[in-house]
């Protein structure tokens, strides 16, 4: 019996005309990281909530197990999805 990694919950909040957006989801399909994207330009209640959680309205946020990254912050992306490069 072979044993599974477990996959982080990754989900990243965009909007269509962020290019950080595009750096992030490109950066984690690269390294074969599953990840859902919430685009807060059509969810107004998933904008809300990433305000109210973060402080934040800029975008790209990321929350890995739950924990935001603001930005596009490879070091801390690499450093909670164990990346080395």
């Amino acid at each position: 019996m072979t044993e599974e990694v477990k996959q982080p919950q990754v989900v990243v909040f965009t909007t269509p005309t962020c290019s950080w957006c595009k750096k992030t989801k490109q950066y984690l399909t690269e390294h074969r990281i599953r990840f859902k994207e919430v685009d807060i330009s059509r969810d107004q209640q998933a904008a809300r909530d990433l305000v109210r959680r973060t402080n934040q309205m800029g975008v790209p946020v990321t929350l890995i197990n739950n924990r935001p990254i603001v930005g596009f912050n490879k070091g801390e992306i690499n450093r909670l999805l164990n990346i080395k490069e």
